[in-house]
């Protein structure tokens, strides 16, 4: 890499950075539309009749070095024939000469006030509690700056996230709240202004339609989410249908997100600025035990770094299944 190249390197992700709040965590992507929405709200943990694993790989800008990427895996389940399930999310995210690492650990308890197997309704309460270590590496920066130490520098955090989940019948709600605590302040921005409110609000909500007797089914879907610290905030607006088969099923859908906020940025004609925008398409299928799924999400703005989109892939394993409960359209629960 070119030294000019990595100087708008850096300069970019730093952009990137100060607009998606890097060293917040694990990052909110759209894999949980790929049934793992485990990564985002802990009350999920053990709501299946099935235990889950779950391995997600995420990769953007292809041929590009020290693009960003993602690895998770996930597993949850139901302890026993109890209320109560378990979970830990592993993960790995590297972004530029940035990256970060943790483990987290879930508890959650799910309470049932159906009166039969037909009018499903639970309400769930999740906690999660995270050790993430935090990377600079700074060992390339001495060709460009030699005032810079040269070192790999690096500090770990320990939060919580809280959250619950509510589904009746073929609806679903969940509201997380991510980082519940404040650490010792992180550099936010280029001003230098530091804090440990790493706080983020998440909403989502969806329900699932279908004809009776019919093997369609179609989930609409939004999800909101607001960072406490830099009053940045975006919604997701999904669509997915699935095709029940044999020995499994097959789905498809669609994301979209929006930011509400702008960067600005310079042009011929003066300052312009833009809003976030993301397409993601979701193409996945279920085999006996098996999952598979794939998203790919491009950027839609007209100031980009890369025209590259950003490709993930998500395997999955159920096992210790036990028989549907519900007589409903509710993927996560059945």
């Amino acid at each position: 890499m070119t030294l000019l190249k990595k100087l708008s390197f850096v300069a970019l992700i730093a952009i990137f950075t100060q607009s998606i709040s890097a060293q917040e965590g694990l990052p909110i992507y759209s894999d949980y539309l790929t049934d793992n929405y485990y990564l985002l709200h802990p009350s999920m943990a053990g709501i299946s009749n099935c235990n889950k694993i779950r391995l997600t790989g995420r990769q953007q800008w292809f041929g590009d070095e020290n693009a960003p990427s993602l690895q998770t895996m996930s597993i949850n389940g139901r302890i026993g024939e109890s209320s109560s399930g378990v979970g830990a999310i592993f993960f790995n995210d590297e972004n530029g000469y940035h990256s970060q690492s943790g483990a987290y650990l879930t508890y959650a308890h799910h309470l049932m006030f159906s009166r039969n197997t037909i009018d499903l309704s639970m309400l769930s309460f999740g906690l999660s509690a995270g050790l993430i270590q935090y990377k600079l590496d700074e060992t390339a920066f001495l060709e460009f700056d030699p005032i810079i130490a040269g070192i790999e520098q690096s500090s770990s955090d320990f939060n919580v996230d809280f959250g619950f989940s509510y589904h009746f019948i073929d609806f679903y709600a969940h509201a997380t709240v991510k980082n519940v605590l404040e650490n010792e302040g992180i550099n936010i921005n280029e001003q230098g202004v530091s804090s440990g409110n790493l706080r983020t609000y998440l909403l989502s909500a969806g329900n699932v339609f279908s004809k009776l007797g019919s093997d369609w089914s179609f989930e609409p879907s939004l999800m909101f989410a607001y960072k406490d610290a830099t009053k940045e905030s975006f919604i997701d607006v999904n669509f997915k249908s699935y095709k029940e088969l044999d020995s499994g099923k097959l789905f498809a859908g669609i994301s979209y997100r929006r930011s509400f906020d702008g960067a600005e940025f310079t042009t011929d004609s003066g300052i312009s600025s833009q809003k976030l925008q993301y397409f993601t398409p979701v193409l996945g299928a279920e085999y006996d035990n098996f999952m598979f799924a794939y998203t790919y999400s491009y950027q839609a703005n007209s100031i980009v770094f890369n025209n590259g989109g950003y490709h993930q892939i998500t395997l999955g394993f159920n096992f210790g299944c036990k028989k549907e409960k519900y007589d409903c359209n509710c993927p996560s629960v059945n």
